[in-house]
């Protein structure tokens, strides 16, 4: 009944209800119940039922038996009850000898259910016994005050209960519902041996990988206290610092490159050597360069791995990838020209290193955009120097197979006669143009014919036109000097005589405004070019430029720094 802004009422689950009426915040609210414990309801469970504090829903049918109707439980109305779900052996009237009697499942703890009747035994198996011979008999219970049991629908049953009435109740069930005791224990048995093999297992696998850590550690540890000497790692360590080379970062002629991460969260690049003879023959060369040189500009060689035909080489990640990716991604990005004038002379340093700071003279041989590597501020870092090959400083020459990359060959590479590090020198300005340019510097057109950039660069910087040779991505957004004196630079180290090429260190000083240049005369190579400097053939370059260096091998007996005169002191 309502009583202003209060309210009793009696809802499905049989407690009487107080509520009141909260205006600020528009809801009812339970002022108080009866019975105070949900559990205390007469029959909430219905028959079969048993009831938890503890438990969500509050009702749950008891072993052996399920929901009356589904339905009115989904609706929270326990009082239907539960049923059994396999008949007694009394109450099937067979004879059969394959039947088993019926059995009792030991329920302890519980709240006694109502409506217990007292039975003659005077002890517990006999209690048991009093119970079977009846079939109307559903569970007994013997304690110090004799034995009970119940018969019809047990009723108000509570299972976790500690309070009046509770005892252990033995509730009769089909013998189906009750595994063996045998079949029991050699079912515990083997989940108990089960689980303690599959728990050696784990702890097995814990323990390797562990062990693979510790070892991975050891080694980090061991280098380091070694001054920094080069890691020897096991392949199965580089497996697991990459997870298993499942983050490829790029590849090339001679293996792939894959990201990893060391136990110390430091990113490393792994260099993973494709065919044994051509592959250790490149692991070899760049373990013995890449492995004692230290400089800003070089990519630093971490490790290395040799197991059987495994060769893989271990650097130093680099953020930003490599030029190639930078320079050329497509029509919405540009580096800008402050960061293309840091890599060129970046990388000028690096090659110098090389060329004049090492104990022995290192050719890199295959100055590219893919070969020089920026870190997350841009700084170049020239990379790959499988391709290098040690000069002896007691001789000014090396002969060496053709190696490199096409387009940014030397013609003493095409020629086949012996090289200098001016070789490095011609590649290094092939790519000061595409850096210039923003564009590859042939590209290909129809029919097989390419625009040539080097020709028109030659062309535009006589003329005094270099802007129009700036990546239009730029917008003329440039140092006009710093413009001129790399395209002066370029056009320099593309000279077919490769003793008029200026030194990486000349190109060095060029750069940073201490040595002033003067005009390069353009290559004979591209002046042969003729009529059309804008449209040729690149194997017509090629050929040019060999039969130029043929001509002029013979004469070569300067030393690489004859050209000085060229570049003078600002």
């Amino acid at each position: 009944m309502m009583q202003s802004s209060r309210v009793k009422t009696m809802d499905v689950t049989g407690q009487i209800k107080q509520l009141t009426w909260v205006e600020y915040s528009q809801q009812w609210i339970l002022f108080w119940s009866q019975p105070r414990r949900q559990c205390e309801v007469y029959a909430l469970c219905g028959a079969y039922g048993s009831c938890s504090e503890a438990a969500l829903p509050y009702c749950n049918c008891v072993k052996g038996f399920s929901q009356k109707v589904q339905s009115d439980w989904d609706l929270q109305d326990y009082s239907g009850g539960c049923r059994r779900n396999v008949p007694l052996q009394c109450q099937i009237n067979s004879s059969s000898a394959q039947t088993k009697p019926d059995k009792f499942y030991t329920m302890a703890g519980v709240r006694l259910p109502d409506n217990a009747r007292g039975a003659v035994g005077a002890s517990l198996k006999e209690c048991e016994q009093v119970c079977l011979k009846s079939c109307s008999c559903d569970a007994y219970t013997y304690n110090t005050t004799g034995c009970f049991i119940w018969s019809g629908d047990l009723v108000n049953l509570q299972e976790q209960y500690s309070g009046n009435g509770v005892g252990t109740l033995f509730l009769r069930l089909a013998a189906s519902e009750l595994q063996d005791p045998k079949k029991n224990k050699a079912v515990i048995i083997g989940a108990v041996v089960g689980g303690v093999a599959a728990i050696l297992i784990i702890l097995a696998v814990v323990f390797f990988f562990l062990y693979q850590k510790y070892r991975l550690d050891r080694t980090l540890r061991i280098s380091k206290t070694a001054g920094g000497t080069l890691i020897a790692f096991r392949y199965s360590d580089l497996q697991h610092v990459t997870s298993n080379f499942s983050e490829k970062l790029g590849g090339g002629a001679f293996g792939s490159v894959f990201k990893g991460k060391l136990p110390d969260s430091t990113a490393i690049a792994v260099k993973r050597l494709d065919g044994f003879h051509q592959g250790e023959k490149q692991f070899r060369a760049e373990v013995s360069t890449i492995g004692t040189t230290q400089h800003v500009n070089l990519v630093r060689l971490l490790g290395f791995c040799s197991e059987g035909s495994r060769r893989l080489l271990v650097y130093e990640y680099m953020q930003k990838g490599s030029l190639e990716v930078q320079l050329f991604p497509g029509e919405t990005t540009a580096l800008s020209w402050a960061i293309r004038y840091q890599i060129a002379l970046g990388t000028a340093r690096g090659l110098n290193y090389l060329h004049e700071k090492c104990r022995d003279c290192i050719i890199h041989c295959d100055v590219k955009p893919d070969n020089i590597l920026l870190d997350d501020s841009f700084v170049p870092k020239v990379s790959d120097f499988g391709l290098a090959k040690l000069l002896g400083r007691d001789f000014s020459r090396v002969l060496t197979t053709m190696r490199g990359t096409r387009g940014y060959l030397a013609p003493e590479w095409i020629s086949g006669v012996p090289i200098t590090a001016k070789a490095d020198v011609f590649s290094y300005g092939m790519m000061l143009l595409e850096i210039i340019s923003g564009r590859r510097n042939a590209d290909h057109g129809e029919e097989g014919r390419s625009t040539f950039f080097p020709t028109l660069a030659a062309s535009k910087l006589h003329e005094g036109d270099v802007q129009t040779l700036l990546d239009p991505r730029l917008k003329g957004d440039a140092n006009p000097d710093e413009l001129t004196r790399a395209c002066k630079v370029a056009c320099w180290c593309i000279q077919d005589d490769e003793s008029t090429r200026p030194t990486m260190g000349q190109i060095v000083q060029i750069l940073e405004g201490f040595l002033d240049v003067n005009m390069p005369p353009v290559p004979r190579s591209l002046r042969a070019l003729g009529e059309s400097p804008d449209v040729i053939n690149f194997s017509d370059l090629s050929s040019s430029q060999t039969s130029q260096t043929e001509n002029s091998t013979t004469s070569q007996t300067h030393s690489a720094t004859s050209g000085n005169s060229h570049f003078q002191s600002s």
